[in-house]
């Protein structure tokens, strides 16, 4: 069937969810929704931006923005109530809105509409889902939830480092590192490292109780996790991580878009861009640490691992996925490991990946809509 062929009113109706902004509209990367908008056009689908507000499932119209790109402005008018929905709810607080989640549930009960992806992942979830099943349970670094000094000192006599994460956390804020080592008296002390935005705050301590007491003070009221640290490799005395984009095709089946790399700061405990990381080429950075061929057989495996893993944390969520990020570590020894997957991914930089998301975000929403059709 040629879709693009078809009158406006048969074509598949695809709405990105947001929330209104009393400055800006809606809230949201708009240049992103706008390139979403452009790829549904060139695809033959009809994509719009919609706020939560203003989705009701009731009539035959609903008010939403289309981009007009001479004028480059959005204009808002009234739309074909959508056959997919493609939840892009910024932030954590706003998609827990009473009113937003109405929405979004109202959305999940319907058999009219099939809305993706309806919430940001929570860490300790995550690693719950994947230890539940020994195929993804080998890529998990020994995690629990962050409740006592004793547990914590436990994990640091079996790991010199651990790893300290909000369960709610993005682009690595709030991340603190811990490591146990020898002071020159020959005594156990505590280094603890927490990440200011691009600048590094060093504390040592030389027992447990005070270490415990400042991470307290530091946590606050946010639940977090720790984690055994993974020895990663490195490049130029800087360690990486390799970022999976997994996303559904046009036939509603995972597959890898592109793997992309994150290089740390030179300041910096993690690899996030907003904290000083960098981006740069996986297969580059392998190949420097273990040669091509044992590089390609990494990729090659770190793209199977993120196959696995995005099945079993959609099988797990008991929702509807069409799309994840996820962050992966390759150690010294070419272990690969998960760290972390977001249900939001920001844009990748990548030409290469970043068209192909494009198109696959769409590809997706289109299947999904021949199904609700079909329904």
């Amino acid at each position: 069937m040629d879709i693009q062929s078809n009158e406006a009113a048969q074509k598949p109706t695809i709405a990105i969810l947001t929330v209104q902004d009393k400055s800006r509209i809606f809230r949201g990367d708009r240049s992103n929704f706008a390139d979403i908008l452009k790829t549904g056009k060139e695809l033959g689908a009809e994509i719009y931006v919609i706020a939560a507000s203003d989705l009701k499932l009731t009539g035959s119209k609903v008010p939403g923005y289309r981009y007009n790109t001479e004028k480059k402005t959005w204009v808002r008018s009234l739309l074909p109530v959508p056959h997919v929905i493609y939840n892009r709810v910024p932030y954590r607080k706003m998609e827990m809105q009473p009113e937003v989640q109405q929405t979004i549930q109202a959305c999940i009960r319907s058999n009219q509409v099939t809305l993706f992806n309806p919430a940001f992942f929570n860490k300790w979830s995550l690693f719950e889902w994947l230890s539940k099943s020994a195929l993804t349970r080998k890529y998990i670094p020994a995690t629990q939830q962050l409740s006592s000094s004793q547990e914590l000192e436990r994990l640091l006599r079996d790991h010199s480092v651990v790893y300290l994460k909000p369960v709610k956390g993005k682009a690595g804020r709030g991340i603190m590192r811990l490591e146990r080592r020898m002071s020159k008296n020959k005594q156990p002390e505590f280094r603890l490292c927490v990440q200011e935005n691009v600048t590094m705050e060093y504390k040592t301590h030389s027992s447990i109780d005070s270490l415990w007491q400042e991470i307290i003070e530091r946590r606050g009221s946010k639940e977090y996790i720790m984690q055994q640290g993974i020895t990663l490799t490195s490049y130029k005395n800087r360690v990486y991580d390799l970022r999976a984009l997994i996303q559904k095709t046009s036939k509603g089946r995972w597959s890898v878009t592109g793997i992309g790399a994150r290089v740390a700061g030179r300041l910096s405990i993690t690899t996030h861009v907003p904290r000083g990381g960098s981006i740069d080429n996986p297969r580059k950075l392998l190949t420097h640490a273990f040669g091509q061929q044992q590089a390609d057989i990494i990729l090659k495996r770190t793209k199977q691992a993120a196959l696995l893993l995005a099945k079993q944390i959609e099988k797990s969520s008991g929702s509807e996925l069409g799309e994840m990020s996820m962050d992966l570590g390759v150690d010294t020894s070419g272990r690969i490991w998960f760290f972390e997957a977001n249900s939001k991914p920001m844009k990748f930089d990548e030409p290469e990946i970043r068209q192909k998301s494009l198109k696959r975000i769409v590809g997706y929403s289109m299947y999904l809509s021949r199904k609700v059709k079909r329904g």
